[in-house]
């Protein structure tokens, strides 16, 4: 954690409660001296009525589940700090938007939407990418998700999705899963969804971690400057440490090995000081160009191409503290589209603006009341002052006895600002039509850019939407439903299609051309996004009197290079090299699996067992199915040679140890090695 605090974290210090070293008292401050018995008429005697601290104890327990969010329940989140790096005055009169010197404290909270609190981190799902900004100026919520088109156009549809997607309502399952019957059905029945679930059938919805995958506000808003000139803009995160997935086997195991993989991964990293940096661009669109596109700028099932809209980095985001409490702050964290700053707007965007009702309308029910604002974690920094009164979980104190506009007594105060003295002010748009409940006709193509997603693949890319593909449908029960997917998807690649329909028992489709696209776009592939090693994790299977010299230059080089060992053995604990070097395993087969890790290197030792020999072979050639770098050095090559994997791309082996990790390093920042993938 930085030493210096901003002014979020010296607030919320206001709230915390160190319970340590500190006698139990009730709610009240009345210490008590008893906690373990009730008061009851003898020993064995009823429990009295009259147990004051029984009742509060009790009744604070039974009341401590608050609704969890209808989607975005299963979340996780941290604390750190936005800065930007020029002033952005000719677009924006957003003030912490300006000042390269002045970091503005944020809360992120990542997510996903599908299931409930209680399910795993790595399901098949869209993941929330929130962004609280703590403004000088008011706090500026960013709730965006890792990708940047959306299943739907108009807020209206947004109940029907959730239902379709949420578990069959007849038995309850499945959980955190769109593998089922409903959600095709409103897929091939709402074919506007078909580019996102191009996206949605990628690897784009199954990340490796929440650090290395890109966030989008996914909606057109508007900066508007000093000047009252505006410009449309998306906003993307693009995570320092490149974009990066798990693939599909890996990730159900993962689900059972440990579902809270995404979770463990963000806060392990902030607590080693492996701080996650994100850089904020933004695509921006002249007011007279809104129409100079062949797609509705404002349809959010479609994106900007960066090639013909460039990303302009403006900022970087960090993630330096972990919360406190993950009630407190997470859960109760509340976010809202309509929290902005003057100098950011909104556009006529329809699923923007059904949005803008309903989060705080959500909020309401959620945190018991209109005063959700005043919890410490959605307090802003700067001060704020209205007529607003009461209601449940009030927590300021208003003085004095106005509470209404306008009035005398008070001389008219709390008063308003106008725009010169910060007051918001919304963008002066003319708006005129007619009243009717329609779709406009710019928002009528469905396909072109899912083709374009499509062909913007690389061919491993493609073979996993296809994999993803064959497995949804292939939990779904219908045969009809089946086949109408097959249908609808042959309009983005026959091929595909047919493929998928190979897979699923449907028909295939009778075209068999492929749609042409004018163009690709290379910054949707997530194999041109930046390859590290930083903070990737390497499993290093080691047994007795392995080589201490060589194995401790390897495990300094690797850590020099920021890729992070954990040490696996038979059995936890001190395992000794040849030359009297002790090192600690913390994991054994039992405890670990080769899931969690993004590469896998065989130090072995001469006093290996044959169940170690068999674990540890099981444990490699896992790794080795999932694409992932394996490397073996001394006794560990024989676990390369009796898996007859030796020479193949990403499995690195040698003698010269300096020389081996260095080609162990380079291959872990690779990520997978996909010319081991079966065409």
């Amino acid at each position: 954690m930085t030493s210096s605090k901003n002014k979020k974290d010296l607030q919320l210090e206001t709230f915390r409660a160190a319970d340590e070293g500190k006698p139990m008292t009730t709610n009240e401050g009345l210490k008590l001296s008893e906690d373990e018995f009730s008061l009851k008429a003898g020993d064995r005697g009823p429990t009295l009525m009259e147990d004051f601290h029984f009742r509060e104890k009790m009744t604070h327990f039974d009341h401590e589940r608050i609704p969890e969010r209808v989607v975005h329940a299963r979340g996780f989140g941290a604390h750190g700090e936005f800065q930007v790096y020029e002033s952005m005055k000719a677009y924006t009169k957003a003030k912490f938007l300006q000042d390269p010197s002045v970091k503005t404290p944020v809360f992120v909270r990542f997510s996903t939407v599908a299931g409930s609190r209680g399910s795993a981190d790595t399901v098949r799902d869209v993941r929330g990418f929130a962004v609280k900004f703590y403004t000088e100026e008011g706090n500026y919520d960013l709730v965006g998700n890792n990708i940047p088109v959306f299943f739907i156009q108009n807020a209206i549809k947004f109940p029907d999705l959730v239902h379709s997607f949420k578990p069959e309502p007849h038995n309850e399952i499945p959980q955190a899963q769109t593998a089922h019957d409903t959600f095709w059905d409103f897929v091939v029945n709402n074919q506007e969804t078909a580019h996102m679930i191009m996206w949605h059938m990628s690897d784009r919805a199954i990340p490796r971690s929440y650090r290395m995958m890109e966030g989008f506000g996914v909606h057109t808003f508007r900066f508007v400057n000093d000047e009252g000139k505006a410009h449309f803009v998306k906003f993307h995160w693009k995570p320092k440490l490149g974009v990066h997935s798990l693939v599909w086997d890996e990730a159900q195991k993962i689900a059972g090995k440990d579902p809270d993989f995404h979770r463990r991964d963000l806060y392990e990293a902030i607590e080693m000081g492996n701080y996650p940096e994100w850089e904020l661009g933004v695509q921006l669109i002249k007011e007279e160009d809104e129409f100079a596109f062949d797609f509705d700028i404002l349809d959010p099932t479609k994106i900007w191409p960066e090639e013909d809209i460039p990303v302009k980095i403006i900022g970087k985001l960090t993630l330096n503290r972990n919360v406190d409490n993950v009630f407190a702050e997470t859960e109760q964290a509340a976010f809202h589209v309509g929290n902005v700053v003057p100098g950011i707007d909104f556009t006529n965007d329809p699923l923007l603006q059904g949005r803008l009702f309903s989060y705080t309308d959500t909020q309401l029910i959620r945190l018991g009341g209109p005063n959700f604002h005043e919890l410490p974690i959605n307090r802003p920094i700067c001060p704020f002052h209205n007529n607003q009164r009461d209601g449940y979980g009030r927590q300021t104190i208003n003085v004095g006895q106005v509470s209404y506009h306008r009035n005398g007594l008070a001389n008219n105060t709390p008063s308003v600002s106008s725009p010169q003295e910060g007051g918001y002010e919304h963008y002066q748009e003319k708006v005129e039509g007619r009243k009717v409940r329609s779709r406009s006709k710019s928002f009528e193509d469905h396909f072109s850019q899912a083709i374009l997603f499509w062909n913007s693949m690389s061919e491993p890319e493609k073979q996993h939407i296809i994999q993803a593909f064959s497995f949804e449908l292939g939990k779904v029960k219908s045969k009809a439903v089946k086949q109408q997917a097959v249908d609808m998807f042959a309009n983005v690649s026959p091929m595909m299609a047919a493929a998928v329909a190979n897979a699923i028992g449907a028909i295939p489709p009778q075209k068999t051309e492929e749609p042409k696209a004018a163009k690709i776009s290379p910054a949707l592939s997530q194999l041109n996004k930046p390859m590290l090693p930083d903070t990737r994790k390497a499993g290093v299977i080691i047994g007795n009197q392995f080589n201490g010299a060589d194995v401790s230059t390897v495990l300094r080089e690797l850590q020099a290079a920021g890729v992070q060992t954990v040490l696996i053995s038979e059995k936890a604990g001190k395992v000794t090299g040849t030359d009297g070097t002790i090192l600690e395993a913390t994991e054994t087969f039992l405890t670990t699996d080769s899931v969690l890790y993004d590469a896998v290197y065989a130090a072995g030792g001469q006093g290996i067992s044959p169940a170690f020999e068999k674990e540890g072979s099981a444990f490699i050639m896992e790794a080795f199915k999932h694409f992932k770098t394996i490397g073996g050095t001394h006794e560990g090559t024989v676990f390369l040679e009796k898996a007859n994997i030796l020479n193949q791309p990403g499995v690195v082996s040698g003698s010269d140890m300096k020389q081996f990790a260095g080609d162990f390093i380079k291959a872990v920042a690779a990520d997978r090695h996909w010319s081991r993938q079966p065409v």
